[in-house]
Order: structure tokens, then sequence, then C-alpha cells
């Protein structure tokens, strides 16, 4: 793996509104699982040591709330982000092994 340190971290934000209150965190989880489809669609990966920001504001005059979700990756590559599920500091934590890990290990 391509030495972690010091990439840069790029920031991926969502904002809308939500009408129903009781639908608030089901939703955020919703949001949150498609900012990290688009993160990988990229090639970045999640930075799981620096936590989304989730920010609420009820709008009294529209009765709704505004939203903005943010979280933050860093690039690994299209190929790397399938099987990459975060990066936490520097150390890559994986969903699964690569074609290619398995291959070596097999040849080995």
């Amino acid at each position: 793996m391509d030495n972690l340190h010091h990439k840069p971290i790029k920031k991926f934000t969502l904002d809308g509104v939500i009408n129903d209150e009781s639908s608030i965190w089901r939703l955020k989880t919703e949001y949150l699982n498609l900012l990290i489809s688009e993160m990988r669609l990229s090639g970045y990966v999640q930075r799981i040591d620096i936590n989304p920001d989730f920010t609420l504001e009820y709008n009294e005059a529209k009765k709704y709330f505004e939203f903005e979700l943010s979280i933050y990756g860093i690039y690994v590559g299209k190929r790397k982000s399938e099987w990459i599920a975060g990066v936490d500091e520097t150390k890559a934590i994986y969903t699964q092994k690569s074609k290619s890990s398995e291959y070596s290990q097999e040849v080995a």
C-alpha cells in the first residue's frame, strides 16, 4: 500500500431539507452511505479517524429542517477504493483481500 502519511484530505458534502423530524436519523445514515458510495466511485475512501459532520437547523418560517453533512476522504485510486473500507490515521482498513494479494499469497 502506498504511504498514507500526508495524503491530501478531501471534503465531500451534501446539504438539503428534511421535512419530517422522525426521519432525521434514518436519512442521515442513508445520506452518509450515499456520500461514501460517491467517494468510492471517485477513488476516495473515508478517513474514519475524522468524524463526519452533521449540522441541522430548523427553519421556522418554512417548517422544515435544513442539514449539511460532510465526510472526509483520501484518494487511493478507483481499484483500491473497492476493497478498502477506510483509513484510520495511516492504516488502511480492508473490507476484503484484493485479487493481486490473494494471487501473491498463493504463489509464495
